[in-house]
């Protein structure tokens, strides 16, 4: 019996969820996501400190500010990246711009010219943006100039729904962190198939085929291959290398939840949201309101703690 993670390929995309290069090299994914968070962790790493040189030297030659130096430093971990992985690799605009939809507009065109430059076509790269109102409007604008985007930090239907609205290329709900909340909240313990973020998941992706939507669901930030397993044959998962291990590892059966030609008839209808609606919407959803402002403050958090890093290298250069 093949490993649950070549059966899982036979029915789903998968995507690593790392900035370290030998884990995809390890466990050859189509494509790869990076965010703040996992791009301050790979930084730290000893193999990687000739991209935060570059990235620092590039610095000195052209003034560059440090929110200008981390853009730099990520374009330089995704360019390798691209080197790596066959299909897609996703760099995130800052966090600290999830309100601004002309900041972000104007920071992913930036990484766009900046991969250009590279030799690498925006037909290999997705700009991730916050799925928040300002995020849908600055897809909009991108979608339609052809930069194909990758909505992050959703944890709603509705925000699924607007994301949808602006022509998403593709949307990163994300499992775990819904569980979390609800395991903090309710103090309940979930199976697979009850866990409210793979219950999340399954909803939106039943939404996007009963409506014809073609925007790809990735579902994200996972706290156990038991959820994955849970979505086996979503449009695209991404997976951090410990649980892509795990499923390496386990040679039982794995059977296909999703599929893309299923119609199920107890699927959301179609919803119709301007920004009044949206805003209503994500409001009166406690868990998605509350982790999508948690998830912009950590990523902001940990992009900060990234500018320090590289300023600190500045001033000792």
């Amino acid at each position: 019996m093949a490993s649950k993670l070549e059966q899982l390929r036979t029915m789903t995309t998968i995507v690593a969820d790392t900035g370290d290069m030998d884990s995809i090299r390890a466990f050859a994914p189509t494509d790869c996501t990076t965010n703040p968070s996992l791009i301050l962790k790979a930084a730290a790493m000893p193999q990687y400190k000739h991209l935060v040189d570059e990235a620092v030297r590039w610095a000195r030659s052209h003034h560059g500010a440090p929110s200008r130096v981390t853009d730099r430093l990520a374009v330089n971990f995704g360019a390798e990246l691209a080197k790596i992985v066959p299909g897609r690799v996703s760099t995130e605009v800052d966090a600290d711009l999830s309100f601004d939809a002309p900041a972000m507009i104007e920071r992913a065109r930036a990484i766009i010219a900046d991969y250009k430059a590279r030799g690498i076509g925006r037909e290999r790269i997705l700009i991730k943006l916050a799925s928040t109102w300002e995020g849908v409007e600055a897809c909009r604008v991108l979608q339609a100039e052809g930069i194909d985007c990758n909505m992050t930090l959703l944890f709603s239907l509705a925000q699924a729904a607007a994301c949808a609205d602006a022509k998403a290329f593709l949307i990163s709900p994300f499992v775990g962190r819904i569980l979390d909340w609800f395991k903090q909240n309710e103090g309940k313990e979930y199976t697979s198939e009850n866990d409210p973020g793979v219950v999340s998941v399954r909803n939106i992706y039943a939404y996007y085929k009963a409506h014809g939507i073609t925007t790809v669901v990735m579902g994200a930030s996972f706290r156990n291959a038991g959820e994955i397993e849970a979505l086996a044959g979503c449009d695209r998962l991404t997976i951090a290398p410990a649980l892509l291990d795990e499923l390496q590892r386990d040679n039982a059966p794995l059977t296909r939840k999703l599929k893309p030609d299923a119609r199920d008839s107890d699927a959301p209808a179609k919803m119709q949201l301007d920004e009044k609606t949206f805003r209503w919407l994500l409001n009166e959803d406690r868990m998605a309101s509350e982790k999508l402002s948690d998830g912009v403050r950590l990523f902001a958090k940990d992009l900060r703690t990234l500018r320090a890093l590289v300023a600190k290298r500045l001033e000792e250069a």
